[in-house]
């Protein structure tokens, strides 16, 4: 997310004579495939109402308070008193920031967003009255113009960071971080419009837009944002608004990057032209989720024909087991190729915008090995940066750890919060919406994504459907799925075969299982067995539906042993363990043998035991035959839940 390494970069900003053009939006255009917003499904039980309710209950209200208590919402307060007094004649009156970092702003647009998320899924007066109370001080901090930046509105004389430039905008190529906190602004004001249908915040967000049209568009400023985020929120402004100004904007800065700049923040070559996941982790992931948006609305191929290539990089070439991505600490970056040490960093932050950035390739192309991607990342490298207390975070997600670094931002082990907290807001507002993957439609067709107990409703060819998945995946491979439209109706039901299931734990050669042979998945429709053969990854139904027919999809979920690709040299000679869509490692306290020295033997027995008491109920994997002696595999998300102990996800390779 916000980097603390400072790279060099050209400061020159200067207005153009004539913006190159920009494809216009045709009426209606987006993705090819909608998602059913999330808005239109609900968690009913099992593992996913579990996590949203820990998410409601405690990581919503704990993340309020956070931002109250660091200074961030009072940094709002401090912008609006120093324009209140210097309005009252006190010329010289400034404010200093309470808090580190400019970007701070955004942490507290992203609980609103969260909580405005929290608030679409059950009512809550006492939250909604205090996010009114925020919106309202939030607006207070806004500059008549619509700028808003409380670092530099509470100190106007002269910087009050070392990221910030005199001028407005002209370090934002940089780390002013300006751009950014708006794109986070517009994502969390159309979250609060569409959760209460106020548009105390959407007008905030529209005052700071026609700025932002002012200077980029009228005026012709180029500047490519530091760190990217602003794409996405301004295509959400459009989809909301229908102002195509919006839209442009967007483009604009994605044409404003490159050539010659920094590969730190994508700035090396223009977007279109660039074919690698590099520099670092969040704002690339971000750059390229806001490419496929601005392809999706405006129809430029040229996008969607970059982020293949670079999608095909990154999970070919720099995706770890668990689903993170941004091996390199120092500047929080891909790798080179094939570079994925174990004790990487994978920032909860990269997870989620990989994931993103799946979701919209797959919305692109109907295909089901983006799903099987943004999944695996779900449930390993995403959940596990939040403890199963839901008040305790990680930052960085490696798969090897001592028992004692200080590798969390300084802190040994989870942590409650961050000076750069950019993790945890996410997380709050992601786990809120993390329904809106599961379902999606394309004319005559739904898509079903991901299983998980829920209730929800999706039109299909003009017919209102409803849906009931009855399942305790991701520990068993069971699905029910009840189809109840309105009326009778013919349509495509497709029901995503996990890559795991087909014998493949990924969409490339990177990762392979010992045993490839697919399960012996089955498929039901009426209590009558169905062969059907697959179609980008799903099985596919084609009939005419009617009110209360039962599809039955059952995946079985042997364990299975991974295997690296033989460039991956940190993993030579490794395996590691994973059944269904779940990575494991080993923590010290479930084995005599330190983890990382542990050795799985071929003929080693391992047996998945559901255990309901441990660790909010998870399957462990009981390993059996080894020279170590018996051990424990448990779920990776749910790694130091327990204390601080050594934990490894990668094992040697025993005879």
């Amino acid at each position: 997310m916000a980097g603390l390494t400072r790279p060099m970069t050209n400061r020159a900003a200067t207005p153009s004579a004539s913006p190159s053009p920009l494809n216009p939006s045709a009426p209606g255009r987006d993705y090819p495939v909608q998602p059913v917003p999330f808005t239109a499904v609900r968690v009913t039980g099992g593992f996913w109402q579990a996590k949203q309710e820990i998410n409601r209950t405690v990581t919503v209200p704990f993340a309020l308070r956070q931002c109250e208590e660091t200074g961030r919402l009072r940094n709002f307060d401090l912008a609006a008193e120093t324009m209140r007094r210097r309005a009252a004649g006190e010329a010289g009156f400034q404010n200093q920031p309470v808090t580190i970092y400019p970007f701070d702003d955004s942490d507290l647009y992203k609980v609103i967003e969260g909580a405005a998320y929290a608030l679409s899924m059950r009512p809550d007066a006492a939250l909604d009255a205090k996010l009114d109370g925020w919106i309202a001080r939030i607006a207070a901090a806004q500059e008549p113009d619509g700028y808003l930046y409380t670092f530099r509105t509470m100190h106007p004389d002269s910087p009050a960071h070392e990221w910030i430039d005199p001028q407005r905008w002209l370090l934002d190529p940089i780390l002013s971080h300006e751009i950014y906190n708006l794109g986070h602004l517009y994502e969390a004001g159309v979250a609060h419009h569409q959760a209460t249908g106020k548009r105390t915040l959407l007008e905030i967000c529209l005052k700071s837009a026609e700025l932002l049209w002012r200077d980029f568009g009228d005026r012709g400023l180029r500047i490519a944002p530091g760190h990217q985020v602003i794409e996405m929120g301004l295509a959400k402004l459009y989809r909301v608004t229908g102002d195509a100004r919006w839209l442009e904007l967007a483009q604009i800065f994605l044409e404003a990057r490159g050539p010659d700049g920094k590969v730190y923040s994508q700035q090396h070559q223009r977007v279109i032209d660039q074919t690698e996941a590099v520099g670092h982790a969040v704002r690339a992931n971000y750059l390229y989720a806001g490419m496929a948006d601005v392809a999706a609305l405006t129809g430029d191929a040229r996008y969607v024909s970059a982020i293949t290539k670079i999608w095909d990089n990154a999970a070919g070439k720099k995706l770890y087991l668990t689903g993170g991505v941004g091996a390199v600490g120092h500047g929080e970056a891909y790798g080179a190729d094939y570079e994925l040490p174990n004790d990487g960093y994978n920032e909860t932050c990269a997870a989620i915008a990989f994931m993103m950035w799946n979701h919209r390739m797959f919305l692109f192309t109907g295909e089901s090995q983006y799903m099987d991607v943004l999944e695996r990342t779900c449930y390993n490298g995403f959940i596990s940066g939040a403890s199963l207390t839901g008040d305790r975070f990680f930052y960085p997600n490696p798969l090897v750890y001592d028992g004692v670094a200080k590798n969390n931002h300084g802190f040994a082990g989870r942590a409650p919060w961050f000076g750069c907290a950019c993790c945890p807001p996410n997380l709050m507002r992601t786990t809120a919406a993390i329904t809106g993957y599961f379902y999606a439609v394309r004319a005559d067709s739904l898509h079903v994504n991901f299983y998980a107990q829920s209730e929800g409703e999706a039109t299909v060819a003009g017919m209102r459907v409803k849906l009931r998945q009855e399942t305790d995946y991701p520990w068993q491979g069971r699905v029910r799925l009840t189809v109840a439209p309105d009326g009778p109706a013919t349509f495509m039901l497709r029901l995503r075969i996990p890559g795991w299931a087909q014998g493949r734990p990924v969409p490339s050669d990177l990762y392979r299982y010992a045993d490839p042979a697919p399960a012996a998945w089955t498929l039901r429709a009426g209590g009558e067995e169905l062969k059907v053969k697959l179609e980008q990854g799903y099985a596919v139904i084609t009939r005419e539906w009617r009110p209360g027919d039962v599809v039955e999809l059952d995946l079985p979920m042997p364990v299975r042993t991974v295997h690296g690709s033989p460039q991956i040299a940190a993993i030579a000679g490794c395996v590691a363990l994973e059944r269904g869509p779940v990575v494991y490692c080993v923590e010290g306290t479930d084995s005599t043998v330190a983890p990382g020295e542990l050795a799985l033997p071929t003929g080693a027995k391992i047996s998945p035991v559901m255990q309901a008491g441990l660790l909010g109920g998870v399957t462990t994997l009981e390993v059996t035959g080894g020279e170590a002696g018996s051990f424990t595999a448990i779920p990776y998300y749910a790694w130091n839940n327990r204390g601080l102990t050594p934990m490894a996800v990668w094992f040697k390779r025993g005879e």
